[in-house]
């Protein structure tokens, strides 16, 4: 795991899930940018190096907490479309992604795309929060984009997962393989002089260019003419919606995060209230008391999240005495109408996280899904296949309600101490994205790690019956849980299964500190 801290003054500090992302962020914040400019010059360079996890052509999510202002979350992701398009006209298809022990099935093609929101999200927080030019923040991208990049082994290792959606079509095949035909291997380079030329443009431009331009009508054109969903109304309605966060205090702490209609904060928030009432931090750390109460709680937010009424999910206990304290109807109306009702996504993602000096923290969360397999044309941009996740259409696919924003696990969050010491962190993995958020906020609050510890710890995740457990707990763990669950699944350690947690700091006197998570291949750097 990359993590720096030290007492002197940086600009800033940037943690993420590819050290050239980080590398991007760190050079904006050297040349005088805050902590909005470089989380942005990050995003640009995530949709680089990171592609199967984020693209220009999927959505996100921004907690934004400027110096001295209220916090605001920028809500960019993926939208329904306005109409369904008839099920015999779509290019629409499963295909299998190859995780080496196990298989999961995708369902893409063009008829798999929602309304993309990332161009206008980039844009909008630049217009609102950013100090430099977009040409200056979209420069690192560009290069690493024109002159290439070597792949990590956890690069290849994603690739070869999803290998049957980068060689589905040609312009995607000529990107992602080799000489030979097969998909670039660790240590190859990849060039997308394309995307380097689509993101010039675009920062000269504008998001009308995606929108309302050459990009745009390539895409609606595509969509006629080869079995998409999409319109040219959809991308015109598009809009990035402004929301106050999620606000809810645990012990002394305030924390940040996502609020409805997406589901992730809320559910975190749930937890937290459960653990506060149990006083966790009163446990020793990795012991089998420790272990089993978070279980238990992780036990009763999935089944809040299955049945999707929180309160319901509990029993007549103190844990329903918590839920009244923490959910006030009009919360309970909002969870059950505004996100039970929505169509949720809970697929590939990554995430950004930046501090600066002058006090600006961001927590920034992207996805792609997995990416539909169509690569616009000429512009390196692979677009989501939002509308290929199951838990869109439990009823079956291409049930989704129209123009709906589409609910997500993603949580960016912020914690706020009572001495003015802050954090900003979020993470990728599907469903394990609440618990992996939830157990590196315990560890820093309840248990005073520092942020790199914080994030190292070894995690547990409960879901279907099965507790999966990383080693690093009390040897009695699994046996205890064991009495507890279905069964207890034993994991290596530093298995991406577990998320992705980029945090950075600021203490009460001013040290930054940031760590990447090394469960995805997470840097940390200080300007």
């Amino acid at each position: 795991m990359a993590t720096r801290s030290h007492a002197s003054s940086p600009k800033g500090a940037v943690a993420c899930g590819h050290p050239l992302t980080a590398a991007a962020a760190r050079e904006v914040l050297e040349d005088g940018g805050n902590a909005f400019d470089a989380v942005l010059a990050a995003m640009c360079a995530a949709t680089v190096v990171e592609p199967v996890l984020c693209s220009l052509g999927g959505g996100g999510f921004l907690l934004a907490q400027p110096a001295g202002a209220e916090a605001c979350l920028y809500d960019f992701f993926v939208e329904t479309p306005l109409v369904r398009r008839p099920v015999a006209e779509l290019d629409f298809y499963p295909i299998l992604a190859d995780f080496g022990t196990a298989t999961q099935e995708f369902h893409i093609g063009l008829g798999s795309m929602a309304t993309p929101g990332a161009v206008m999200g980039l844009f909008e927080v630049h217009r609102d929060l950013a100090h430099l030019p977009m040409t200056r923040l979209v420069e690192p991208a560009v290069r690493l984009a024109r002159e290439g990049w070597p792949l990590r082994a956890v690069d290849s290792y994603i690739f070869s997962v999803v290998g049957a959606i980068l060689l589905a079509r040609a312009e995607s095949r000529s990107t992602y393989t080799g000489p030979d035909g097969r998909l670039l291997q660790e240590g190859q380079v990849l060039r997308q002089p394309d995307l380097a030329d689509s993101l010039d443009a675009l920062a000269r431009e504008g998001a009308g260019l995606f929108y309302e331009g050459e990009l745009g009508r390539s895409l609606i054109e595509a969509c006629e003419r080869e079995g998409g969903q999409l319109a040219a109304q959809d991308l015109a309605r598009y809009r990035v919606e402004r929301r106050r966060p999620l606000e809810r205090r645990y012990g002394g702490t305030r924390i940040l995060t996502n609020p409805p209609p997406s589901s992730g904060g809320i559910l975190i928030a749930f937890a937290l209230e459960l653990l506060d009432q149990r006083k966790i931090g009163d446990l020793t750390w990795g012991s089998t008391d420790h272990v089993e109460l978070l279980n238990h709680v992780m036990a009763l937010t999935n089944r809040a999240r299955i049945e999707s009424r929180l309160h319901e999910a509990l029993d007549e206990s103190e844990e329903a005495a918590a839920a009244d304290r923490l959910f006030d109807p009009a919360l309970l109306a909002t969870y059950a109408h505004e996100v039970a009702g929505r169509p949720r996504a809970t697929r590939g993602t990554t995430h950004l996280s930046v501090a600066d000096a002058a006090g600006n923290l961001a927590a920034m969360t992207l996805s792609n899904g997995e990416g539909c397999g169509y690569v616009l044309p000429r512009s390196g941009i692979i677009m989501n296949n939002m509308l290929g996740e199951e838990d869109l259409s439990p009823r079956g696919f291409h049930q989704w309600p129209e123009a709906s924003r589409i609910s997500s696990m993603m949580a960016p969050s912020i914690a706020i101490w009572p001495d003015g010491a802050v954090a900003a962190l979020g993470s990728g993995g599907s469903n394990r994205i609440r618990t992996a958020i939830l157990q590196v906020l315990v560890n820093l609050i309840d248990f005073a790690m520092p942020v790199a510890d914080a994030v190292q710890a070894p995690r547990l995740h409960f879901e279907n019956g099965v507790a999966n457990l990383e080693p690093g707990f009390d040897p009695a763990c699994p046996e205890a849980l064991g009495r507890l669950v279905e069964s207890v699944k034993p994991w290596p350690p530093n298995n991406l299964f577990f998320g992705g947690v980029h945090a950075v700091t600021r203490s009460a006197t001013g040290e930054l500190a940031a760590a990447g998570d090394p469960r995805r291949g997470g840097a940390a750097l200080l300007a």
